[in-house]
């Protein structure tokens, strides 16, 4: 029994951190205002890319830095819809996750990548990978960059308020459009860790649904960074359980382990509508265009 929770306990990290990384980038997004709900689309970019990077011989933080890139670059073509073309958020964030989709299947497919191992991203120190102990960082970083930086108090403004902030002086379309392209590259690294640090494979649809339960965990989480990360530790101890159960031979049907994690995001979502609203409820502004000539 100790093994087991040892075990268990040693890899919730590993699994907390893709949650944890989506989970900032979109709060970077949506806290400007825009929704965004191309996460899983931003997350396979960044999780191809690492693949990419990786099989040409780049060492895996080189890798890593190429995820985010990738992530970056579909930012950039969501941000392109989604503010500067004004495109109903929704909608463009689910045609950029099916066109993410068709595409790392494609590519995967033409480069001979799928089902192909790798070394991929090693132990740094108690069994943990690097990026295990610069999340945290990450976190804290975000917290600081919203709460105490010009652009950060920018960001809030323009997603509570983007009339006000446009009246005072603020470039509402450049903010949104920065935080939507650095929330992005934050997914894109969440994307890139799980090929290159977790699975070290390529397979279709690798990121598992992750990028939806992200969603989910924002919202559960106020969009607050440190209740993302909270959350993400409960969700990776949930998925570190899986294979932890398999290995221990007991008998829990093996579908409903692997529909654990979506029981768990309902479960949530339930919960968090059950408590209602509070001081810490979602922007005033997500999911609405800024028209500077409607301005009020």
């Amino acid at each position: 029994m100790m093994e087991f929770l040892a075990n268990w306990i040693i890899n919730v990290p590993g699994f907390a951190v893709p949650f944890t990384l989506a989970a900032l980038g979109l709060i970077f997004s949506e806290r400007a205002g825009v929704l965004n709900l191309g996460a899983e689309g931003f997350m396979l970019a960044g999780a191809l890319a690492g693949v990419g990077f990786t099989m040409s011989g780049a060492p895996p933080l080189l890798a890593l830095g190429g995820a985010m890139v990738a992530g970056a670059v579909m930012g950039v073509l969501f941000a392109v819809l989604a503010v500067t073309l004004r495109i109903n958020h929704v909608i463009a964030g689910l045609a950029l996750v099916f066109f993410a989709q068709a595409l790392t299947s494609y590519i995967a497919t033409t480069e001979k990548w799928t089902n192909q191992g790798f070394a991929g991203l090693g132990s740094f120190v108690l069994k943990q990978d690097i990026l295990v102990f610069v999340t945290p960082l990450l976190c804290f970083g975000t917290i600081w960059v919203l709460a105490r930086t010009r652009f950060g108090l920018s960001l809030r403004a323009v997603g509570e308020n983007p009339g006000a902030a446009d009246a005072a002086g603020i470039d509402v379309t450049a903010v949104r459009f920065a935080a939507v392209v650095i929330g992005a590259a934050l997914m894109g690294l969440a994307g890139g860790y799980l090929t290159v640090a977790v699975s070290k494979i390529w397979v279709d649809g690798v990121v598992g649904g992750r990028g939806w339960i992200a969603i989910a965990l924002v919202i559960f989480a106020r969009w607050q960074p440190w209740r993302a990360l909270a959350g993400a530790v409960l969700f990776g101890c949930i998925e570190a359980l899986i294979p932890r159960v398999n290995a221990a031979g007991l008998s829990v049907p093996q579908y409903f382990l692997q529909m654990s994690p979506y029981l768990a995001t309902l479960a949530v979502m339930v919960w968090t509508a059950k408590r209602g609203t509070d001081s810490w409820s979602q922007p005033a502004a997500l999911g609405r265009h800024h028209i500077r000539e409607e301005r009020d």
